[in-house]
């Protein structure tokens, strides 16, 4: 089964980070992410860009509004996320403790199970039977 493994952290905190410790940071998390794709098991990872870079569009009873960032204001941020096939959920919260072993300061990996919607799956992704 699929899980993204959701990835929050306080933006602001690592953006004081240097350059050196972004780079160990992001060394360690790819020794990580390079033993469940040895195994055929990892999708798509994604970093998002800072939220002051984001739109949120809110849709109201008339025209759809579109606001500067992210929507909600709390102490920590989506930052990113990965796509794991994983045989259960054990698997996937041992997967996320791993990325959060390697990934310094606090924060919190949220694992949510995926379903596919229509018959739209990424080139390379893993094959998954219709959720029932």
């Amino acid at each position: 089964m699929l899980y993204a493994i959701l990835c929050y952290n306080d933006e602001k905190a690592v953006a004081t980070w240097t350059a050196e410790e972004d780079a160990a940071c992001m060394e360690r998390l790819g020794a990580v992410q390079a033993k469940m794709s040895a195994r055929g098991k990892l999708g798509p990872v994604v970093r998002l860009w800072n939220t002051d870079e984001a739109k949120t569009l809110r849709k109201s009873s008339g025209n759809p509004v579109v606001f500067d960032g992210p929507f909600a204001e709390t102490k920590e941020q989506f930052l990113g996320f990965y796509v794991a096939d994983c045989a259960d959920m054990d698997e996937a919260v041992a997967f996320a403790n791993e990325l959060a072993v390697a990934n310094p300061g606090l924060g919190s990996y949220e694992i949510r199970p995926l379903r596919y919607f229509g018959d739209n799956q990424l080139a390379g992704s893993p094959q998954v039977q219709a959720a029932e």
